[in-house]
Formats: structure tokens, sequence, C-alpha cells
């Protein structure tokens, strides 16, 4: 690969030795084809390319989203929809995503009644420690610990938040923990699912905040950590940096925390970053 086809991803790597510095990636399809492709587009909203070139979104918030670039809030193809709970800045945008481009849904069993009372169909449903199989993608689901209601109806019941750990097909193992508190099974995370790469709500208020999340990076043993859920609430902007010092006061110097701005992207390969 020549060195003309290298392009900075934006994704900052923070670590005490460098400090923020941009990580070069290939820029070239060729080269990415193959590989996990991760774009971050604000608050906790993700979208994943899979190795078989499947479009999966994690609580897909756009249009709303103060934080996600002009160009990326409409959704124009997506495969596959993971929902960790009803917040609306979680649920987001799913009805009107789901109503035009009929993905497949996951979400735990109460939410998914709820999403099949609006209209929706191809809901796949599935409760805390169950695995299914989707677009070649292993998903599992695990608790979190938050609240979960519809904001528009408030008293409207739809089970527990949830996070997920994803699989894929390269060998890459990444656990998006939706909005949740730090918890002692997380340590169960660890041992059972061995994700390698860790994505941390890290804004505080309705989330836990930089010190907890240096505690539930500790439980989970990643060496990599993408934090997430800050930059709406106001003061939350600093989060990353604190997040990074709380990490090193505990003796987790050598955690790599993955800053993205949104609209950034980075790929990886069997769970490194590349």
């Amino acid at each position: 690969m020549s060195e003309s086809e290298l392009v900075p991803t934006g994704r900052w790597v923070s670590s005490p030795e460098v400090g923020y510095c941009p990580v070069m990636s290939s820029s070239s399809p060729a080269a990415n084809a193959g590989l996990v492709r991760i774009t971050y587009l604000g608050q906790s909203t993700f979208r994943f390319t899979t190795p078989e070139s499947k479009i999966v979104l994690i609580d897909p918030w756009t249009i709303g989203n103060p934080l996600c670039p002009p160009d990326e809030k409409e959704v124009r193809e997506v495969d596959l929809i993971l929902i960790t709970h009803a917040h609306h800045d979680h649920l987001g945008d799913v009805l009107s995503i789901a109503r035009r481009l009929s993905p497949k849904i996951v979400a735990i069993v109460e939410l998914g009644k709820w999403l099949g009372s609006k209209g929706l169909t191809n809901i796949q449903t599935m409760n805390i420690g169950g695995i299914v199989r989707l677009e070649g993608v292993t998903i599992t689901m695990t608790p979190a610990a938050h609240s979960s209601s519809v904001d528009e109806e408030p008293f409207a019941y739809v089970g527990l938040a949830v996070g997920f750990v994803i699989g894929l097909s390269d060998g890459s193992r990444i656990y998006h923990a939706g909005d949740t508190a730090a918890f002692s099974g997380m340590d169960l995370i660890r041992e059972v699912y061995r994700p390698q790469l860790a994505m941390l709500p890290i804004g505080d208020h309705h989330t836990m905040g930089p010190l907890e999340a240096a505690a539930a990076t500790r439980l989970l043993g990643v060496g990599r950590v993408i934090p997430m859920h800050y930059g709406v609430t106001p003061g939350s902007e600093t989060a990353p940096a604190a997040f990074r010092d709380a990490l090193d006061s505990i003796g987790l110097r050598n955690v790599e925390t993955l800053e993205m701005r949104p609209g950034d992207s980075m790929s990886l390969d069997h769970g490194t970053p590349i």
C-alpha cells in the first residue's frame, strides 16, 4: 500500500504516552473489503458495516440528534437495527426508518411488542442472556443498570434496558453497553463473552460518569474503549478527558480511549483498530 492511500480516519487515540493523535487508515475500498467499519453518529448511535457489507445501526437517533452530522441524518440503508431501550435518544427514529426501509429489528420482548403495536414488522425479540444470529451477526443481550420507558407514553412499560455484545465473522467482539451504571455483572460479560472493545457511556447525570466508567472498564477487562453518551447534556463535553484521567488513576494506563467525533469512522481487523 502506498503512502498516498493513507488518510486520517478522524479517530483519536488517547494514551499517557502519546496524548491525542490521529490514527492513519486506508481509504481504499478494496483495502477495507472484509473489514468491520464503525461510524459514530453522536450520543450512543453507531453504524457498523460488517465483513459481509451488511449495515447495522445501534440506537438510531439521527434526525433530532444535535451531534449527528447533517449529511448523516437521513438513514438511506440499513439491514439490522439494535435498540438498547426506549428513551427518545435511543429509540430515536426507528419508527420512520423501519416503515421506510424494513430492516430486521432486535429488542427486548416488551419493547418489541410495543413496536409491533405501532405497525412494525420483522421484529426479533429476545431477552437478557439470550443469543440470536441475524445477517451474519451474533447478538447477545446483556443487562444494563438503567430504566426504560417511551418518552411520549411515560407510563408505557417496555421492558428492561439492555446492552449488546456483537460478534462478527472476522472474530471481532464489541460490547455496546447502552445507558448504564457500572455493575458487578460486567465481570461475567468479560468472562463469558470476552469483548475486545467496549462502547461505554461516560456523560454522567443520565448514565455513569467518568469515574464509574473507569471502574466498568476494569470489570470488563477490555484494552480499548470508545466513550459515548456525552456532549448533549450541558457540561459533559469534557467527559473524555476526565475518563482518561480516571483510567490512569486506577492503574489502567494501558487502556486506549478511542475518542470518535460524530461522523468519524474506523476499521477493525479481527477486533483491532487499524
